[in-house]
Order: structure tokens, then sequence, then C-alpha cells
């Protein structure tokens, strides 16, 4: 059995409290606390959303658009996250956090329902890897009947197009791939910082749920961190929360320590800088974020910005 990320961080949590803070641009990393800097620069424009790219599919094309049927439900395995559930075209099936099993609801209407069309309940049946016992249906508000997976109404993705796509999975933290027993798929016990190959930008930093982690140029990272992403800026550019140095995977060490913002939370760093995700990504692999404003860009492992001169 192979050790997890997690067990791995939490032996070497316990040393890092002996550990002493380093300043910024010294060899040695330090401790998982830092200073109250406050930022006092602008945060400046945050630019227009750019068209980076999202996950690739896989599989032979399936349909421009879901079918209106469901046919023969099937179990189909995605490497990254195991065993998901298909429908007859081989589509990835998704469900909805703000729906409910128990009793089954929906919660997904109008706007929502163009971009996760329900699936009919009316020709579902259970093919290979499928408990029959686990689907069922709900009444929608319209009245027709929708397929559930375990209780929980049972979705597609307008952008799956393809066989084995899962561009839906984790879009707004909210939907996920469903797994033959009506739970969400997750990807298995990733580090909460790891690196992953971008096909236009090269290694690039991802957090635990594979979404791309950025730097703001305005921000300082010596003599030590200052965040000048504040206020609106960050419901655009969440700052990352403090990961432990033994839960990531391929980031560099030296300058990796956590400060405390103005308003009280911590921040991770990597090489001191401040790290942030973009809200404009919807789906792990997205770098929309790349670019925007000239001030925002991608982070390598050892904190440098994708594309961008260091000031």
């Amino acid at each position: 059995m192979k050790t997890s990320w997690r067990t791995a961080s939490m032996v070497a949590s316990a040393a890092a409290v002996l550990a002493l803070t380093t300043a910024c641009g010294q060899e040695s990393a330090p401790p998982a606390t830092g200073q109250n800097v406050g930022a006092t620069a602008a945060a400046g424009d945050y630019g227009t959303i750019g068209s980076g790219a999202g996950q690739a599919g896989g599989g032979a094309q399936a349909s421009a658009s879901p079918s209106n049927t469901a046919g023969e439900l099937n179990v189909s395995t995605n490497a990254e996250l195991g065993k998901v559930v298909t429908d007859n075209l081989g589509l990835t099936l998704y469900r909805f956090d703000q729906d409910t099993a128990e009793p089954p609801a929906t919660n997904c209407e109008d706007d929502c329902a163009k971009t996760w069309p329900p699936v009919p309940a009316d020709d579902a049946t259970a093919g290979e890897g499928i408990d029959k016992a686990l689907l069922g249906s709900v009444t929608r508000a319209d009245g027709s009947k929708q397929l559930t997976v375990g209780g929980w109404p049972a979705y597609r993705y307008v952008k799956d197009v393809n066989a084995g796509d899962v561009k839906g999975q984790g879009v707004g933290g909210k939907w996920y791939a469903l797994t033959p027993e009506g739970k969400k798929a997750q990807a298995a016990d990733r580090p909460g910082l790891a690196t992953r190959e971008d096909a236009k930008l090269g290694e690039v930093v991802v957090d635990k749920d594979g979404m791309t982690v950025y730097r703001f140029m305005k921000d300082e990272a010596w003599p030590k961190p200052v965040s000048a992403c504040t206020g609106a800026c960050l419901e655009k550019w969440p700052a990352v929360s403090p990961v432990d140095f033994a839960d990531t995977k391929g980031i560099q060490k030296k300058g990796y320590m956590t400060f405390t913002r103005p308003d009280g939370a911590d921040q991770q760093t990597i090489n001191c800088w401040p790290i942030y995700t973009f809200a404009g990504d919807k789906a792990p692999g997205d770098t929309n974020g790349q670019g925007v404003g000239g001030t925002w860009y991608a982070v390598r492992p050892d904190g440098k910005p994708v594309g961008a001169t260091e000031k």
C-alpha cells in the first residue's frame, strides 16, 4: 500500500513546530507561520477572462449535444477519478451538491438545466457494473422524470462531447461525476500542491483539486511576503490556504512559507511569493487566469511566473 500524502503531512507537521522562522531568500525553509505584513498596494485591474486550455476529452466522439435518452448505463474507468457512470453514448453522468438524495430533489432549473441537462429516467437500464436497485427517478418541476443514482439526480454536461470526457468534474466546487454507488468521484489522495504538465504553459503548480495556481505581479516577496490582492480582488483570486510542505510534490522547498494577511487569514507562498487560484477556472486543467490584466500568471514549482519577467 502506498503511503498517503496526508499521512506524511501529519508526521512532518509535528517537526515543523520546532523549526525557527527564516527570512525569505535564505536557504532554510521557514515553518508554517509568518508575520502580519499588511497589503498597502492597490489590487489594480483584473482584466478579461481569457480562453485558457481546458481538459481534453478522450475516446470516440459521442455527440455535439447529449441524447434525450439515457439507454443502458455502464461503468467507465477514468485514469484520474476511477469508476464513473456513463450513458449509452459513453457520456459521463454528474451529481450536484445543492441537490438532495434523501429524499431525492433537484435544484438545477432554467439556465442551470441548459448547461447541465437532466438525464431522463424513462428508458434508463442497468448495464454491467450498475446495481439496478440504486436506480430511481425524481419528478422535476415540469413534471418530467429525472434519473437518480443512489438517490442523487443525474445530469450530463454540455461541454462533454466525447465519450469519456469529464470536463464537468469539480466545476464550481459543486459538480462531480457519479460513481456506480451514487457518490462523488474524487481523485485518489492528491497532494495539497503538486505540478502538472500543461500543453501550452509547461510545468505549472496545481492545488489538490487540480486547479491552476497563480501569482500576482503587484505582490512582494522580499524581505517578507506582501499581498496586493485585497477586497473584491480576493473574490476573483482566492488566496491559497496553508499547505504543509510534506503534503506537496515537486514544489521547491526554499522560501516555502505562509504569512498572515491583513484580514487575519494565513496564505501560502512558493519561494515567498503569495499564491492564488482563479474563480474563472471552472475545471481542473483550466488556465483562464494566465496573463489576465498583464499581472496574473501561472506559477512554476520554483515560484517563478510563467511567461512574465521577474521584477
